[in-house]
């Protein structure tokens, strides 16, 4: 139990750190006051350009990856059983996730977990990770919305992991369970695009 606490604590601060927030204060610009006020990657990157914007994501990322592996290895240093392995790095990865979307730091307004989740995921299930990466990278070449795309890929991901389930590629069901709630707190997060789309308002990514 304690080191299932410890994995959720610290997989949240972890998740937490402001990395879109942090690079626009080193821009000298408050990322939550430019552009559609988004601390994530996305926004980053129209308001700053790929420079900012790169590293960003890659942070991101990484704050879940982190999370989930370092949690794992604890477990099993501590030599827990293979599914308490896999249920902590779950902890883990909803901790991290959450950290990210409700930073303490910021008055839990913070991303909308895409990169975090991607992340997580890929410490977890890293075959359903990348089918999800092909997906997001396919509709948004198709549509050039990067809220489409992350819709889409966070949709299609639990329907991926049914299906490695279905072919005993994935040992429990906690993994699809955590794949509909990663899946159900993006499109949350994505409320305000949905209406901009509906209104024709959302910004798209224009082909070079």
């Amino acid at each position: 139990m304690l080191t299932f606490a410890s994995a959720l604590i610290v997989s949240y601060l972890l998740g937490s750190i402001p990395a879109g927030y942090l690079a626009g204060r080193l821009a000298g610009v408050d990322i939550r006051k430019a552009g559609s006020g988004n601390i994530g990657a996305t926004n980053v990157m129209r308001v700053l350009g790929k420079a900012y914007g790169y590293p960003v994501f890659a942070i991101d990322f990484l704050k879940g990856l982190a999370a989930v592996r370092v949690s794992i290895l604890i477990a099993r240093h501590i030599q827990l059983a293979g599914t308490s392995m896999e249920l902590i790095g779950i902890v883990a990865a909803v901790s991290c996730v959450t950290g990210h979307v409700f930073p303490v730091w910021l008055q839990f307004k913070g991303g909308k977990g895409v990169a975090t989740s991607a992340g997580a995921l890929f410490g977890l299930m890293p075959v359903a990770l990348l089918i999800g990466a092909a997906v997001w990278i396919a509709i948004f070449q198709v549509t050039r919305y990067v809220s489409v795309a992350s819709i889409t890929a966070a949709i299609a991901l639990p329907i991926v992991i049914l299906i490695m389930i279905s072919l005993d590629q994935a040992r429990t069901m906690a993994l699809l369970y955590f794949s509909i709630c990663l899946a159900a707190m993006v499109i949350l997060r994505h409320r305000s695009n949905l209406s901009r789309l509906v209104r024709g308002t959302e910004p798209r990514f224009k082909r070079k």
